[in-house]
């Protein structure tokens, strides 16, 4: 787990430097959301549909997903409880809401579990993250983000789920899948190719989402709720669920390391869609993101023995 750690590091720190020193022609901005594009829009949907249309949707598949909700609602029932006793503002209290609830399980669990475990793990972060976390993100979530930001304008959960490639890969690996009808070998060598650029573009575009300079000692106590719950509680939470369940030590391993996640990358965009604290949500994404570097090895090895 700590190799695998150091050498996505690697590509996370290429991130961050090619945002610093990125030719001047293009603006840092411009390069993220090119790469965000190509991941989210082409690259991703090839690796869902190819992981999809080929895993094993059983039991177990239902068991993920909720797992993973119940990840969600712990992690957003024990922030809820916790915001009696601190005092922030509404902006605040909504990103201390999203940050502590939703992992960064594709961005970043992917990758990780990739390395450590093997790709057959992808099937499981992707059910893990689009079967759950990113729908309950697009509906409840942008919900709690309405409520407690400046921007009211309304957006149909429906709207805004249909606006995410991965979920319609999805629909249609899960229909290809029970229809029966076997994948041929040209388009598994077609998606793969594209699933290729997955892992490591996705680690630049988190180097590159960090924002260093978010980071302020005034910030480390409204984000210790965050760091808490997110880091320890919630997998807490999913392992325990996981023992009630009857699953499998080996995936329960998956589902656990998943949960323990640092914060979700993608919650940038809906924090600066609400007019929330963006500052403290980039804060909260970069502190949770530097301390998984330790708390991820300890859960692996701890899940391991």
């Amino acid at each position: 787990m700590l190799a695998a750690l150091l050498q996505m590091s690697l590509l996370i720190a290429c991130g961050s430097a090619w945002k610093q020193y990125a030719p001047a022609h293009i603006s840092p901005l411009a390069h993220r959301r090119a790469l965000t594009d190509l991941v989210f829009y082409i690259l991703l949907p090839a690796l869902v549909l190819d992981v999809i249309w080929r895993a094993p949707l059983n039991q177990s598949s239902l068991f993920i997903s909720l797992l993973a909700a119940s990840g969600v609602a712990s992690g957003l029932a024990i922030v809820w409880f916790l915001l009696r006793y601190i005092d922030c503002s509404p902006k605040q209290k909504g990103v201390l809401l999203l940050a502590s609830a939703f992992p960064n399980a594709t961005y970043l669990g992917l990758p990780v579990l990739d390395q450590v475990m093997g790709p057959a793990t992808r099937a499981t972060v992707l059910q893990y993250d689009l079967f759950a976390c990113t729908p309950i993100l697009l509906s409840l979530g942008m919900l709690i983000a309405r409520h407690y930001g400046d921007n009211k304008t309304e957006l149909h959960p429906l709207t805004a789920l249909s606006k995410v490639p991965p979920l319609w890969a999805v629909a249609v690996g899960v229909m290809l899948n029970f229809s029966g009808f076997a994948q041929p070998n040209f388009i598994h060598t077609i998606l793969a190719t594209l699933a290729g650029g997955v892992v490591p573009l996705m680690l630049i575009v988190l180097g590159m989402s960090i924002r260093w300079q978010s980071l302020h000692l005034r910030l480390l106590p409204l984000l210790m709720p965050v760091i808490i719950t997110s880091l320890f509680l919630v997998p807490l939470v999913v392992l325990t669920l996981s023992y009630f369940l009857g699953l499998s030590s080996y995936l329960m391993q998956q589902v656990v390391i998943v949960a323990a996640m640092p914060t979700m990358v993608f919650g940038v965009v809906i924090s600066e869609r609400y007019q929330l604290d963006t500052e403290l949500y980039a804060s909260a994404v970069t502190v949770t993101t530097l301390f998984s570097l330790i708390t991820l090895p300890l859960w692996f090895y701890c899940l391991s023995s």
